[in-house]
């Protein structure tokens, strides 16, 4: 039995985001010095060439990445890098710090193989997530920044914040990603309108003067004529990529009563998100990230096999602890190799046809 799987009874038992915190102390604490990462990537790490996907002008070594939400404040983003993610995903970051909503606000579903969140975009601000990528360095992966704004701010406010964290941390991450779907956070406009989506795109457009790849997270729960507008105005802007997608709000067929409001991840999404992966993909060449209750092999290749062309998760982490990442790739290969394909790349989109 491995180590995670005797450890976890005793971390459940602690309020969610407190065993958070320790997991992360461990994983700081792990990804502190070249040899401890070196120790990391020799119990964990795995590579083989079918896994490498070229994609947003960079390599990724593998299609397994961390979503957003688990690294807010890319505190542990070396020791992801370690434990074999192909990818991490920093953030959500807002321009300035905030508390977000007040605890608890995280909550296990077991029996459901879920969560439900209601964090509200807490984190350290730009400036220390700035900070921490300039005098840790990056790791030798992929690092995206999910870019959020403040819960105080009106639609004319936000897009300053978007702005304001754009440029703050233009020099560091490979990729960005405009967050415009968290269901935890107050809702004081509609912030996927298409007059908002337009000025949210146009200011980025004019802050960007390398093309640093830019993408947006949608959510799950819009009708497909909305998702398709979307698309338009994604298309219309030349953004890079869709992230599909953040967590819902739906709680349809739950073993587990949650009992608490919030975003809802882990397997109960992994059918919506994936239709919506499908959707996307039958409507553009545009890249996907597929997220939403990835936790197997199985589970990450029915999102590449719907169109997409790298994978994200956070809650099958939780469940199933430090060597997710290098299981997933070792089922990826073997899956890749009975269906006769050569690379993740060849199978992407593969149910489309």
């Amino acid at each position: 039995m491995a180590l995670y799987e005797l450890l976890r009874p005793a971390l459940f038992r602690l309020p969610a985001e407190t065993a958070h915190e320790l997991g992360k102390l461990a994983l700081r604490t792990g990804g502190a010095t070249e040899s401890t990462r070196r120790a990391l990537r020799y119990a964990y790490g795995y590579e083989h060439p079918a896994l490498e996907v070229e994609l947003l002008g960079t390599t990724f070594p593998n299609p397994v990445g961390v979503a957003a939400g688990f690294d807010k404040n890319a505190e542990v983003t070396h020791a992801l890098a370690a434990l074999g993610f192909g990818f991490v995903e920093v953030g959500t970051v807002t321009p300035y710090p905030q508390p977000g909503n007040e605890r608890p606000r995280l909550f296990r579903l077991p029996a459901d193989g879920a969560m439900v969140n209601r964090m509200g975009f807490n984190g350290h601000g730009a400036e220390r997530v700035k900070d921490r990528l300039e005098t840790g360095g990056l790791p030798p992966r992929p690092v995206g920044v999910n870019v959020g704004k403040m819960n105080t701010s009106n639609a004319e406010e936000a897009i300053e914040d978007y702005r304001r964290v754009f440029d703050r941390l233009y020099p560091y991450p490979d990729y960005f990603v405009v967050n415009v779907s968290c269901p935890n956070t107050p809702e004081t406009f509609d912030q996927q309108s298409p007059e908002h989506l337009r000025a949210i795109f146009e200011t980025l457009e004019d802050e960007n003067p390398e093309e640093k790849p830019v993408l947006v997270k949608i959510g799950p729960d819009a009708p497909e004529s909305s998702i398709l507008e979307l698309l338009e105005i994604v298309e219309q802007f030349d953004l890079d990529g869709i992230v599909a997608t953040n967590t819902t709000t739906a709680r349809d067929g739950l073993t587990e009563d949650p009992r608490e409001w919030g975003g809802l991840s882990g397997k109960p999404l992994e059918g919506r998100s994936t239709e919506v992966v499908r959707l996307l993909a039958a409507n553009t060449d545009l890249p996907i990230v597929g997220v939403g209750g990835v936790d197997s092999a199985e589970s990450a290749y029915a999102k590449i096999r719907a169109g997409a062309s790298l994978v994200q998760l956070y809650t099958g982490f939780v469940y199933r602890g430090p060597s997710t990442a290098s299981e997933i790739n070792r089922g990826l290969v073997a899956l890749l190799e009975r269906d006769g394909f050569s690379s993740v790349e060849e199978a992407v989109g593969a149910d489309l046809e």
